[in-house]
């Protein structure tokens, strides 16, 4: 089972690149997708990533995640690009879906995957997880079995980690953060 992450212009580079690096740590198969006809895709502050694939090239026939990164405007070019929606409408019934920052937002709330489903997303865009049904949570991380939600850059590792949990379990998830200095028990930055 394959991982697939949608990099669209103006995507936010610590939550896409995180994932990407989590899951391959964790020995994840990740492959990253540009929803453009270019491989080369700009971040929202002008970092440029390589993706793997364009959508053309890509065959999601064997997708376990389809990851979403958010990011303004990338959220609002993965929301215009109509083939990206047609596959999570259709995936998300069968398979799993994970959306960070404005992303569950602009992308997922429109679709009505987040319908009657516990979400969380980017401060200021709540309205879109309520106008598409979710029952917003105001935590980093939402985490149920098919989709995990979360607020913003700094909910990135946790997200990534979340993904991992879901796949591989808990456990390994913690082996992978503890192996990155990731304490999530002890919160305290200032010793």
């Amino acid at each position: 089972m394959t991982t697939f992450l949608f990099l669209a212009t103006g995507f936010e580079e610590i939550e896409a690149l995180t994932v990407v690096d989590v899951l391959r740590r964790a020995g994840m198969d990740i492959k990253t997708v540009s929803i453009t006809s270019d491989k080369l895709v700009k971040g929202a502050h002008g970092v440029v990533v390589e993706a793997d694939q364009t959508f053309k090239e890509a065959d999601f026939s064997e997708a376990e995640w389809l990851v979403l990164p958010g990011g303004m405007p990338g959220a609002e070019n993965l929301h215009n690009f109509e083939a990206l929606n047609e596959l999570l409408k259709i995936h998300a019934t069968k398979g799993k879906v994970a959306a960070i920052c404005a992303a569950p937002a602009v992308v997922l709330g429109p679709l009505g995957v987040l319908s009657g489903r516990e979400a969380t997303c980017y401060p200021g865009f709540e309205d879109g997880i309520i106008a598409g049904g979710a029952i917003r949570r105001d935590a980093p991380v939402v985490a149920l079995d098919k989709l995990i939600t979360a607020n913003g850059p700094s909910s990135a590792l946790r997200f990534a980690l979340a993904i991992v949990a879901n796949s591989l379990g808990e456990s390994y998830a913690h082996e992978v953060g503890a192996g990155m200095l990731y304490y999530p028990k002890s919160m305290n930055f200032y010793f």
